[in-house]
């Protein structure tokens, strides 16, 4: 099991952006859940196999048609620093 945090930056004002996050990290069978930082920015802390975790940032980078997600930054956590 592999813990990320994903910092996520764009145009992701749409109202929609975060239940979409949390129905794919759902779907993914990952754990998370997001926290608006910014209007130009979205964290997540997920953890879960690490084939998931990567198709969450394939995921999120395509996300839904009224956001536009410009950087998304990976970083590994160690398991003690976990949601």
């Amino acid at each position: 099991m592999a813990v990320e945090q994903f910092i996520i930056k764009g145009d992701l004002v749409a109202d929609s952006f975060l239940p979409w996050i949390v129905r794919h990290i759902r779907r993914l069978g990952l754990q998370g859940a997001p926290l608006r930082r910014a209007d130009g920015q979205v964290e997540i802390t997920l953890s879960g196999p690490p084939d998931l975790i990567a198709a969450m940032e394939l995921g999120v980078s395509l996300g839904p048609i009224d956001v536009w997600v410009d950087a998304i930054e990976r970083r590994q956590l160690e398991n003690g620093e976990a949601l």
